[in-house]
């Protein structure tokens, strides 16, 4: 009884005190952060190329559930509900999915540089969609794929340690980097031998990262599990605090390291891989994010993780508006989500290290 009470902490809202400064309660940063969400959903709904007011997009999204006289045209109802809603819904599920799956394997690896791109697994989960597409396989198939592959290759990154018998972080990054290039290779490898009218178009679209096609049919399929294993996570989150103090601590506390590590390291592969099965490769957000939520809410896992999500849903509806209004043409994400997570991870490794 005295170990489940002790592995089991209860949580509060009251104040923290991070870096001798005092914090405000979660509950508020959550309602602030779901604020900012909503308030970037309806701009991400409105602005683009083909402009709708504000209250013509409301009258759009309640048609279903107040009956009234149309007030809009028939573009102005494709564009909301068949364009730019699919996109904000993925913008949302893809963002949090990087991030939460980056802030999980940071914590259960003890490593704050480890992130899904790091550990390879987003190249892993898009060769594995990349065959699929050589085999032309649909929609499921794809993801099902995309998942195995993922998983195949944190398995390897995590096992290369393990020969080695070497744990330490400098180990853990450079087997990811090794197993990340393979597997890169192995995806320029499908490239030269896919069509070149239709199946070398789809796998660089991939590569790119766009949520330009996801619509609804997609979602219905990939966002069910989604949010099974980001609740999964969610409710683990103060685990990863256990974790992360050792493996005789944990035990002495009654924690399956072992267990529970092959838990949170599985459901974050199904996110990265369903991310990645909605909007091929974007990198930077499941390793920049985490950092940045830290700096607000400090590095407690029972904070950082419910916070992390939203942070990265508004970091994504931020990308994916520059993405289709910045220029003549749709910029990928992959390419925005690098031209600005590289200087924010400079900015925060500079301060990081005038504070030490």
């Amino acid at each position: 009884m005295k170990n489940d009470r002790t592995s089991n902490p209860p949580e509060t809202s009251k104040p923290v005190t991070i870096n001798g400064k005092r914090q405000a309660p979660l509950s508020f940063i959550l309602i602030a952060c779901g604020i900012v969400v909503m308030a970037l959903a309806i701009a991400s709904l409105c602005i683009g190329r083909y402009g709708v007011d504000i209250q013509t997009t409301f009258a759009i999204l309640t048609s279903h559930f107040v009956q009234g006289e149309p007030t809009w045209t028939t573009n102005d109802y494709n564009v909301i509900m068949n364009i730019r809603l699919p996109r904000v819904c993925a913008a949302f599920l893809v963002g949090a999915a990087l991030a939460l799956s980056g802030a999980s394997y940071q914590g259960v690896f003890q490593n704050p540089l480890v992130s899904p791109d790091i550990l390879g697994v987003s190249y892993g989960a898009c060769v594995g969609a990349a065959l699929s597409i050589l085999l032309y396989m649909n929609t499921w198939q794809t993801q099902i794929f995309a998942f195995v592959g993922g998983l195949i290759t944190v398995f390897i990154t995590v096992s290369i340690p393990k020969l080695m018998h070497r744990h330490s972080n400098v180990v853990m990054v450079l087997s990811g980097v090794i197993v990340g290039g393979f597997m890169s290779s192995i995806l320029g490898l499908m490239k030269y031998v896919a069509d070149p009218d239709t199946q070398l178009a789809e796998i660089t679209y991939w590569q790119l990262g766009s949520i330009a096609k996801v619509n609804f049919e997609t979602l219905r399929y990939t966002a069910p599990v989604m949010f099974l294993a980001a609740a999964l996570l969610v409710a683990m989150r103060w685990r990863l605090n256990l974790i992360s103090l050792g493996e005789e601590e944990a035990r002495a506390l009654g924690v399956d390291l072992k267990r529970e590590r092959n838990v949170i390291i599985v459901a974050a592969t199904v996110l990265t891989a369903c991310a990645v099965s909605l909007a091929g490769t974007i990198g930077w957000v499941g390793l920049i994010i985490p950092h940045v939520t830290r700096r607000i809410v400090g590095s407690d896992n029972k904070r950082l993780i419910p916070t992390v999500i939203l942070v990265a849903a508004a970091f994504m509806m931020v990308v994916d508006l520059l993405a289709r209004n910045i220029s003549g043409f749709e910029i990928p994400l992959g390419v925005l989500t690098g031209l600005i997570g590289a200087p924010i991870f400079g900015y925060i490794l500079v301060k990081q290290r005038n504070v030490d």
